[in-house]
């Protein structure tokens, strides 16, 4: 059978590529006759993608031309969705962001905007997708759900909120200073109100950035499932990541760098990385008991074996601890709470390894979907394509310090920390 004049075009850019790179591999040892060659290739290649992608977009309008029958009558739904997929709208944005190459007019329909220079910005995804993306890698993160999601309007860059400044709760601390009196006590009444702070909580980008093939680019449906599931996978561990670690400038402020945290001491005489009934009940009585409902625990995944061995000493036995239980779907529940296996979480035996949260107490604030655009380097071959995925959030806990409870002296918070056992 005859090949087509795109197949011999396609053909001829493959060789002229491989020879090409092989000179280019060369270096500075080329020869002025290769060099001349080099020069040559490239020449010719330039000539060559407007003409590919010319037969390209033919192919394309025939297809359309012979499968898409005669409808009239319905509504066209191109016109509210015009991509079938993700990697659709990547491989047209690959497409016209070569020198020459065909515009799908969808891209511009879909984008609302879009950049002449394609090296310099290129299309923006619809809003279909770049919601999709954010939701699938909201999903994706363990931890991120479980916070206090505030959605951010337009016009606004983060949000501004009052607070009690409640750090204590004896008596004339409670409600950052309010105090209540008996009537017999009215001579030596002394006039209080509440005190507030300001919560302040500003967006932050958080980028990523890919690359593709050209040849990737000419498969939609690879395309689509590689950046989707690439994207939701790293943005959701860096999410779940800043809310344990983050140092807040810049980016969440995470719960080992925050002023709240109570971090409990290794009981005496307790060896290193290890964990012990005593470690778990200090904790959960640093908890708020108003809080416990919605807490959760977290540990990294080397601190099972110490979970599993867990005793109460009895005389010269010990019996098991009652309350660290597996339901009969495999999860393990501490103090009746679920206990969640957690990558960022520090490894056995560091602060961090082993936490209580009540991620309720924590919030995070996020804008719109995603901002994505493509990027293409000028250079006598056109192998690679670079997309910039960017997304604005923040997080913080609402609790800026721990609080002294009305008896007793051991602080309480809803971020609640095992100290490193060394």
């Amino acid at each position: 059978m005859a090949k087509s004049l795109r197949q011999v075009l396609r053909a001829e850019e493959h060789d002229l590529k491989t020879e090409g790179q092989a000179l280019l591999d060369k270096g500075e040892v080329r020869t002025d006759e290769e060099n001349a060659r080099l020069d040559a290739i490239s020449a010719r290649l330039t000539e060559l993608i407007p003409l590919i992608a010319h037969e390209d977009a033919l192919a394309d309008a025939m297809r359309v031309a012979t499968y898409s029958p005669a409808i009239t009558g319905v509504h066209n739904l191109q016109e509210d969705k015009p991509w079938a997929s993700l990697g659709e709208f990547l491989s047209a944005v690959g497409r016209a962001g070569m020198p020459g190459g065909p515009i799908d007019m969808r891209l511009l329909a879909a984008s609302g905007a879009q950049s002449g220079v394609p090296s310099e910005g290129g299309f923006l995804v619809g809003v279909d997708y770049t919601t999709r993306l954010l939701d699938l890698a909201q999903q994706a993160a363990q931890l991120w759900p479980l916070c206090d999601n505030i959605p951010i309007g337009p016009g606004s860059d983060g949000i501004e909120a009052p607070y009690i400044a409640e750090t204590s709760r004896a008596n004339g601390y409670r409600w950052g200073g309010v105090q209540v009196y008996r009537r017999s006590e009215a001579g030596t009444v002394t006039s209080t109100k509440p005190a507030f702070r300001q919560f302040d909580l500003r967006l932050e980008d958080l980028m990523g950035l890919a690359y593709a093939t050209e040849r990737l680019l000419r498969d939609a449906t690879a395309l689509d499932a590689i950046f989707t599931r690439a994207f939701a996978s790293e943005f959701a561990f860096k999410m779940d990541d800043e809310l344990i670690r983050g140092t807040g400038a810049g980016e969440c402020l995470g719960l080992l760098n925050a002023p709240a945290l109570v971090s409990i001491a290794k009981e005496t005489g307790q060896a290193a990385a290890t964990i012990v009934t005593q470690n778990i009940s200090r904790m959960w009585a640093a908890m708020p008991a108003r809080l416990r409902g919605g807490a959760v625990w977290i540990y990294n995944q080397d601190c099972e074996p110490q979970l599993d061995e867990l005793a109460i000493p009895v005389g010269t036995g010990a019996l098991e601890p009652r309350f660290v239980t597996y339901g009969p779907d495999g999860i393990l529940r501490i103090k009746g709470r679920p206990a969640l296996a957690i990558e960022q979480c520090e490894t056995l035996g560091t602060v961090g390894d082993f936490m209580l949260v009540n991620w309720g107490q924590y919030a995070v604030i996020t804008k719109g979907g995603i901002e994505a655009q493509q990027s293409i380097h000028v250079k006598f071959e056109y192998n690679e394509r670079a997309f910039r995925w960017v997304t604005s959030n923040n997080g913080a806990p609402k609790w800026k310090t721990y609080l002294t409870p009305y008896k007793g002296s051991n602080y309480q918070s809803p971020y609640v920390a095992l100290a490193t056992r060394s």
